[in-house]
């Protein structure tokens, strides 16, 4: 989508005086050549013509690629078709991408004038073009494959020619060249000093000057930059990444004597007001005491009065006039125009010369880009790139590769992981820790008086790198572009990798030593260099150490109005220690961990907050004291003792934040603002006024009637509309009620009456056939009791059987469940061969707890084949997934809202029974737990195979829950009475609990605290409890006030514990930090599974057989959703499609040689039960 007009950074500059300066102007002759003779196309005559030209070739304009453009006869090409004039002259900048040349109401139809235009990649035109852009961009090697030259000749004002003075007879000559390279594409303006006779026409009764443009960036001095006067060059696009309009840098030209100034002075009408436009380089040119002088006697003539405005407005310039002034038409670059350009945190302030944006106390960064002191940062960014390992003639190339990152900005330690590397490639990247080191010095703990790189640039900002290995003398460059942060407050970047490194042996280990780097700060510049040693340590035990010479840049563009950036230190140095590195060949991913600091080359000070060793919360700014004493004080958007620190709910805790008509969202540390429906944000980005337009707000989806499932929106003209609730449904439209068809006696006298939302069925009663509108009887006919005991007589024989309960589970050959005399199910039945009973349902289906008996039968292995389990790839988007015996099924969520006819099958797993949910984030695989197996599976959302996780030493495996920082998996066994850990592959099992548990259920994690919370439900004593990851710090958190805490999740953004519980019938929420429990809703049913995303809870309901949502805030039930096939559900999970911004020390296995279990504070390495090898215990 194109940017709409309101966001758009434009360059827009009056061209009244291109030739003022004293050095050698550009004549009609030096134009590139053009007319018939040269192949041209000619524009149709006109005042607002346009002609469309397909390319040859791709224009990139900014940071997008078009195949065609709009010559205009107003002095502009377009990318996109034109409106009529009047909707863009004298309204500049205007709200469609163009290039304007020399922009204004211009006219050909006198026959004089013409516009000529072609592309052309001929070696003549293209070495010329070469020429124009090297003295412009001196360093810049790229060639043109191809230009458009656009020519307009003696184009007049329009009206001009309807006056019999002609005065004005001679037109405005000028040119645009535009140069198609491989990346990127630039414009080249070209004004002949005999070629400009007037500088402004008449748009709607006003004189407006003309101008010339683009529709991004600023040109802060506008000289000549192409070492020729007249000829002006620009960068206007550019790939896979563009910052803005860039401009020639070659702003010193030799002088030459003989030209002077051609400034153009006529008389003035009568009571008309002088006006003067120069450019800035005029205002330091002494003024000619002889007065102007003319290149020609013809500019200077007389014009007999008459009103005004029935011809182009004249400039002039008076020899004591103040040449002080903008050369700006539009006097753009204040804050009244620019506020929304500042970071939410940050002020806007107007200089003489401009504006900048200053970050607020509590905040840091340019102005531009801000974030809270002491907050964590997340990166996520692509990789690419083409590499040569050791000798090898064949490059490894790879593309768009992920790349994450994270930061404890309290502490200075950075965390970064490309995916998907390749294991010819993988070993030999680990000497380049400095890959991600920008990182750690972009958010380096810093030293008093000092500045780490975000504090500085912001997060706009390019690096090169270029890296020499030496004995082989491999080289390699690497380049990244930072762009900014997103709406996801996520720093962005992309990096390019290209050249030769030395090879690495797979199952090679790097280790590289601490190291200090210089840097040398200059205005828009930073420069470091510096040599290291590597240690490789390959499979066989052998080390060799190497070095390589690294060299960078980095580039920026900082605020010239900014005092700031003048106090900083010229020399900074950046300290790296505890640096790791590993290639996971397993995962196929790349990890680099560091920690940074920035300060004096001389000394460093020893304050807990400067050297990271303070133990405040990840979301907290450690404030230094006097000696060794500190603070912690948790960062803007978050609050607590600096210890803990959760988030700051500012919506519900200032519900006026956003101001009127704007809806709040809270998010980590922030909250966004968003207008409500029928309501847009004004000019400056924040206030929501009414939206004047008409809206269908039926199709939109902003009406207010009841959701679409009861109500019908109609859409009656204008922005209004109407609600009427559906048939089976009776209310106003905006609030519809079900209609109890069975009240109304619409079925059989000898049929059964089944309410159903906005419907009924009707079923003839057992010993009856019909449609259950007319019932007849009939001979017996076996109800589902009498065949479901039928099929196991049958099946017994056979080894084979039938099985769909909960646990335990009775041996599948031998029971047979028992009927009453009129074919219902006894309410109580029993396996006599386990010595177990239980009670069922009117559907035969066992309610759970009742079991007695202490026997068990593990069921025989199946017999024959088994069907394939069928995963079925879903579309991207957050979706709910639940377990339905056999089955996992997701539905897709539009916000909050269930779209509840996008409802599909995820994945079939007959004569199996589907207990817990859980979803990993990273992989992007959904794991499970199942009772018939027993067994914990996974399978990838994208589709495929289901993949065995862990399959012995299972009883009743019914919760589970992941660590996706850590990549473990934690679960529940309810007849083992244990709680375990291992990794995400089922590997290096071990038993965390297996005391003072009964029944154990629902398990979940808090990744960021490494922390750990389950359910019991045992009837005696229900509890909820918590622990570390590693079984350390097992406290109650509720035990009051339980019945059947069946459900169990926790949000990270808010740091709540909730639960659903079917003996209270409630759902409830703790902050499991202060303890304070708040009551969501009341009076369920038999809830079981429970999930939380942003502000709704999700759960599943036993009795209502259906997929229940909760608003949190308002602590009322607002969907439900009830699958074709009705039966219970058990287990729910979500699919986020971003991770929850969460750390721990086990990101990287913090160096343990088996498990890493996190805690609050740190880590701990734990040997799994059944060790193989030597493995240590120990703490972090």
């Amino acid at each position: 989508m194109k940017p709409g007009p309101r966001s758009w950074f434009r360059v827009w500059f009056c061209c009244i005086s291109l030739l003022c300066t004293r050095i050698r102007a550009l004549d009609l002759q030096d134009l590139f050549q053009f007319g018939e003779e040269a192949g041209d196309a000619q524009l149709p005559p006109g005042s607002d013509s346009t002609a469309e030209l397909d390319l040859s070739g791709s224009l990139r304009f900014f940071s997008e690629s078009f195949s065609k453009v709009y010559i205009n006869t107003n002095g502009f090409v377009s990318l996109d078709k034109p409106p009529a004039e009047q909707d863009y002259l004298g309204k500049m900048p205007a709200g469609f991408q163009m290039m304007a040349a020399l922009l204004g109401d211009l006219d050909n139809s006198d026959g004089r004038g013409k516009v000529f235009f072609r592309q052309d990649s001929s070696p003549a035109v293209l070495s010329r073009v070469s020429q124009r852009i090297r003295q412009a961009f001196p360093r810049d090697d790229e060639e043109p494959s191809n230009a458009l030259i656009v020519t307009w000749e003696n184009m007049a004002a329009k009206g001009s020619t309807e006056r019999g003075d002609r005065l004005d007879t001679k037109g405005n000559t000028f040119q645009l060249v535009v140069a198609f390279m491989k990346s990127s594409s630039v414009a080249i303006l070209l004004y002949p000093r005999d070629g400009i006779h007037f500088f402004s026409t008449t748009v709607g009764g006003d004189s407006k000057v003309l101008e010339a443009g683009f529709n991004e960036g600023l040109v802060t001095s506008w000289k000549t930059n192409s070492g020729r006067r007249g000829v002006w060059v620009y960068e206007i696009g550019a790939s896979p990444i563009f910052l803005g309009i860039t401009s020639g840098i070659l702003s010193t030209v030799p002088e030459e004597s003989t030209t002077k100034p051609p400034i153009t002075m006529l008389p003035r009408l009568p009571d008309e007001p002088q006006e003067v436009f120069m450019t800035p380089e005029t205002q330091t040119t002494e003024p000619d005491p002889a007065g102007p002088r003319y290149t020609s006697p013809e500019q200077v003539r007389p014009i007999p009065p008459h009103p005004r405005p029935q011809h182009p407005q004249i400039v002039v310039v008076d020899e004591d006039e103040d040449l002080d002034i903008n050369v700006f038409a539009y006097n753009l670059e204040t804050c009244a125009h620019n506020r929304h350009k500042c970071s939410q945190f940050a002020d806007c302030r107007d200089y003489s010369n401009g504006y900048c944006c200053h970050c607020r106390p509590g905040f840091y960064g340019n102005g531009k880009d801000c974030v809270a002191e002491g907050k964590p940062q997340r990166m996520n960014g692509k990789v690419s790139g083409r590499v040569f390992i050791g000798n090898s003639p064949l490059p490894v190339e790879f593309s768009n590769n992920d790349l994450h990152s994270y930061v404890v900005a309290n502490d200075g330690r950075a965390y970064v992981a490309i995916s998907n590397i390749p294991h010819s490639l993988g070993p030999s990247l680990q000497p380049l820790s400095s890959l991600g080191g920008v990182i750690g010095w972009a958010f380096a703990l810093e030293q008093p008086g000092f500045h780490n790189g975000f504090s500085l640039v912001g997060g706009v900002f390019s690096r090169q790198a270029d890296v020499v290995f030496y004995p082989g003398n491999e080289r390699l460059s690497i380049r990244q572009q930072f762009k900014g942060i997103d709406e996801h407050d996520h720093l962005v970047v992309s990096t390019e990798l290209e050249g030769r490194l030395p090879a690495i042996p797979l199952g090679s280990s790097v280790q590289i030593n601490p190291y200090k780097e210089i840097y040398q700060y200059d205005q828009n510049l930073i420069t470091s260099s510096s040599n290291r040693d590597y240690t490789i340590t390959s499979p066989t035990g052998d080390l060799q150490t190497q070095s390589y010479q690294w060299r960078q840049t980095i580039s920026f563009q900082s605020c010239p109005q900014d005092d700031a950036s003048r106090t900083v230190p010229p020399t900074q140095q950046l300290s790296v220690d505890q640096i790791f590195v590993m290639f996971d060949t397993d995962n196929r991913l790349i990890r680099y961990a560091m920690s940074n600091k920035i300060g004096s080359v001389h000394s460093e000070c020893s304050n807990p907050c400067f050297t990271g060793r303070h133990g405040c919360d990840i979301n907290a700014v450690c404030r230094p004291g006097e000696g060794l004493q500190f603070s912690c004080e948790c960062t803007a958007g978050f609050a607590g003792d600096g210890r803990y620190c959760q988030d700051v709910d500012e919506c519900r805790e200032t519900p006026q934040v956003c101001g009127p008509n704007a809806i709040c969202g809270n998010q980590p540390g922030t909250f966004r603002c968003e207008c409500s429906a029928g309501f847009v944000f004004a000019s400056d980005g924040r206030t929501c006024i009414e939206d004047s337009r008409p809206v269908d707000h039926c199709q939109r989806g902003t009406h207010t009637c009841d959701v679409s499932e009861r109500a019908l929106c109609r859409y009656t003209g204008g922005s209004s509309f109407d609600c009427s609730c559906l048939p089976g449904f009776e209310g106003d439209g905006r609030t519809c009620r079900d209609v109890d068809e069975c009240h109304q006696d619409r079925c059989h006298r000898d049929a059964i009456c089944t309410n159903t939302q906005g419907s009924y069925t009707c079923q003839c009663r057992p010993g009856f056939h019909g449609d259950g509108f007319q019932c007849s009887p009939t001979e017996h006919e076996k109800t589902p009791c009498e065949r479901e005991r039928e099929h196991a007589q049958t099946a017994s024989s056979s080894s084979t059987g039938f099985f769909s309960f909960f646990r335990p589970r009775p041996a599948v050959s031998q029971y047979v469940p028992q009927c009453d005399e009129h074919g219902a199910y006894e309410p109580t039945q029993c396996h006599t061969s386990i010595g177990q009973c239980w009670c069922v349902d009117a559907n035969g289906q066992e309610i759970p707890n009742t079991r007695t008996g202490s026997s068990v039968v593990t069921p025989p292995p199946l017999i024959g084949p088994t069907p394939r389990p069928d995963v079925r790839p879903i579309a991207g988007g957050t979706h709910l997934l639940f377990a339905q015996s056999g089955r996992i099924e997701h539905i897709p969520l539009d916000g909050y809202d269930m779209k509840k006819d996008e409802s599909k099958p995820l994945l079939h797993v007959p004569d199996r029974v589907v207990i817990a949910v859980a979803y990993d984030c990273v992989d992007k695989m959904v794991y499970w737990t199942d009772i018939t197996g027993p067994a914990i599976s996974k399978a990838s959302l994208d589709g495929g195979d289901v993949v065995p996780v862990i399959t012995t030493d299972l009883q009743s495996p019914e919760g589970i829950a992941i660590d996706h920082v850590a990549r473990l998996l934690f679960w529940t066994d309810s007849m083992r009475d244990t709680i375990e850990v291992s990794k995400l592959d089922g590997s290096q099992r071990r038993v965390l609990f297996d005391n003072d548990l009964v029944n154990p259920r629902p398990i979940v994690t808090n990744p960021a605290y490494g922390r750990l919370y389950w359910a019991d439900w045992n009837r005696d004593g229900p509890k909820i409890e918590m622990s570390n990851m590693d079984g350390t710090e097992r406290v109650v958190l509720v035990k009051d006030d339980l019945g059947l805490p069946n459900g169990l999740t926790f949000d990270p953004d808010n740091q709540q514990l909730c639960w659903a519980d079917a003996g209270t019938r409630k759902v409830e929420c703790m902050d499991p930090h202060r303890r304070i429990r708040i009551k969501i809703a009341e009076g369920i049913q038999y809830p079981f599974g429970l999930v939380s995303f942003g502000k709704n809870l999700y759960y599943t309901d036993w009795r209502r057989e259906a997929v229940i949502s909760v608003d949190r805030y308002t602590q009322k039930e607002t969907d439900q959703f009830q699958p074709q096939k009705r039966s219970r559900l058990y287990g729910i999970a979500t699919t986020p499609t971003q991770c929850p911004q969460a750390y721990n020390y086990c990101s990287n296995n913090g160096g343990c040689s088996h498990l890493c279990l996190p805690r609050l504070g740190g880590f701990t390495c734990r040997c799994p039960d059944n060790v193989d090898g030597r493995c240590v215990d120990g703490n972090l």
